[in-house]
């Protein structure tokens, strides 16, 4: 069995690989020092179980288990972290166990050998919820250069077309295959609806002015382009203006 190991404290990554090493059939396959460095060390060596901290710096072990069970075959998840108060949280992204530390040898081998009768996690669902401490930092896209994490700070607007979302950030654009009102519920302090179709990052807008044809647009920092404004939205859009 495949094992990633992540945890922000070199000390604590070493110990549970000493541990891990220590159980017949089991191979720590590669370690990670934050949630981010995980996913994409996970795309790379597809383990079959990760044990994850949860307080880490850049993205912490909640939001990259939930990027992590997106994956087509998504790892086991055992938390390994200080605190208890995660608890719940962490079933709530399908953990399949939470030890607290120090974990013990006989708990980390009780957690792998039920880790050992899975084959891949529970089909994932989106249970975001309206807490910003545990709302994502980052959106998650497959592209045919693999799992991308996009933060969602340098996105610039979400825009549906039929199935798919486009994201468009300072780097270019992902799709991603969620909705826009889900979206919207999750960042809905980050952005704002201008249109049916679009949501618009609110420290990204710079002006919205009247078009020849008749219409109203938005000006976003760093874009040339411009997004249009349906009759709807005009009035709310202002009024979130005067507050920027």
């Amino acid at each position: 069995m495949r094992v990633l190991v992540c945890d922000d404290e070199q000390l604590a990554r070493d110990r549970l690989v000493r541990l891990v090493d220590a159980i017949e059939g089991v191979e720590v396959v590669a370690e990670a020092a934050n949630g981010r460095e995980a996913v994409l060390a996970a795309q790379r060596v597809h383990p079959d179980v990760v044990l994850m901290d949860i307080r880490m710096p850049d993205m912490d072990g909640l939001e990259a288990a939930e990027h992590l069970s997106r994956t087509e075959q998504p790892p086991a998840l055992i938390f390994c972290t200080a605190y208890d108060e995660h608890a719940l949280d962490a079933f709530r992204v399908r953990a399949l166990d939470y030890l607290l530390k120090p974990v013990s040898r006989d708990d980390l081998d009780a957690a792998l050998t039920r880790a050992r009768k899975m084959t891949r996690v529970q089909d994932s669902g989106d249970d975001h919820g309206d807490n910003a401490a545990l709302r994502r930092q980052h959106i998650s896209a497959r592209t045919h250069r693999g799992l991308e994490l996009v933060p969602v700070n340098d996105i610039r607007y979400f825009l549906a077309d039929q199935k798919y979302i486009t994201v468009r950030h300072g780097g270019g654009e992902v799709l991603i295959d969620e909705t826009l009102k889900d979206l919207e519920t999750e960042f809905g302090d980050l952005f704002v609806r201008v249109h049916r179709n679009a949501l618009v990052a609110l420290s990204f807008i710079e002006g919205m002015e009247q078009a020849p044809a008749g219409h109203h647009q938005l000006r976003l920092r760093g874009l040339e382009d411009t997004l249009v404004v349906s009759r709807r939205h005009v009035a709310g859009l202002r009024k979130v203006m005067q507050r920027l």
